[in-house]
């Protein structure tokens, strides 16, 4: 994207305190955004991470927030339009990763990922829709790669993207015409804390001979955040071919 494309414009990245989010908010700063992140229990990545976008010479916010509550949603987004009177892009990146037998899942951890990785997206986007549709803003959701391909070790998180893919899909049609919303489908993304083995056999499988990372995904959001309104309703792949193997 051209530099600073979102000059005079803000933003809000959920879970943006560290790793993709964190890359993803940097990028929006970058581009010339101010931006606010939410965390839950990161708050020392996410001083460190503003003092970063303060850097890039743009205006920062660390709010903590809990997507899966209402009341802790609609007080961060509020936070986020008192400090900079308006709020441009919200991108729905935190979420739940685990691997557990799809026999052994808990009730408990069944609805734990899903209450972040579906619900959180549907609270944060009503409660940013009134803001978002005054600025013609954007949406971007964070799918995954298993949104489209069943891995049986983590069948909860697998259900838990297709539902956030399909979901991206019913806000671009609801939403419409004021608000665009999309999708980013990461696949394999490297630097934290994978073992080296499964690393390299996944990068061996990848047509593009690597992994992700969290600047691939960063790149990505951007050109949903910052390029043509008129897409909408989309879900970008971003695995280097992964998924086609």
């Amino acid at each position: 994207m051209t530099n600073q494309a979102l000059s005079g414009k803000s933003a809000l990245v959920t879970g943006g305190a560290r790793r993709i989010g964190r890359g993803i908010a940097l990028a929006l700063a970058e581009a010339g955004a101010d931006v606010a992140i939410s965390y839950r229990s990161s708050r020392t990545e996410a001083e460190e991470t503003t003092r970063e976008i303060e850097n890039l010479g743009c205006r920062a916010l660390a709010v903590e927030c809990d997507v899966r509550s209402e009341a802790s949603v609609r007080t961060a987004i509020a936070a986020t339009i008192a400090q900079f009177g308006r709020l441009d892009v919200v991108v729905n990146n935190a979420a739940i990763f685990e691997s557990v037998p799809l026999e052994s899942i808990s009730l408990e951890q069944w609805d734990a990922v899903f209450e972040t990785n579906a619900r959180g997206p549907f609270l944060v986007a009503r409660e940013a829709l009134a803001s978002l549709r005054a600025v013609h803003g954007r949406i971007v959701n964070i799918g995954s790669l298993g949104g489209f391909h069943a891995w049986g070790g983590h069948a909860h998180y697998c259900a838990s993207k297709a539902a956030l893919h399909m979901l991206t899909q019913a806000m671009a049609k609801a939403f419409a015409p004021e608000v665009s919303v999309n999708c980013v489908a990461p696949g394999w993304i490297d630097g934290y804390g994978q073992p080296e083995e499964e690393a390299a056999r996944f990068a061996a499988r990848t047509p593009m001979r690597r992994n992700g990372s969290a600047e691939d995904v960063a790149q990505a959001v951007l050109f949903f955040a910052a390029g043509p309104g008129f897409i909408t309703g989309q879900i970008l792949v971003v695995d280097g071919g992964l998924g086609l193997s």
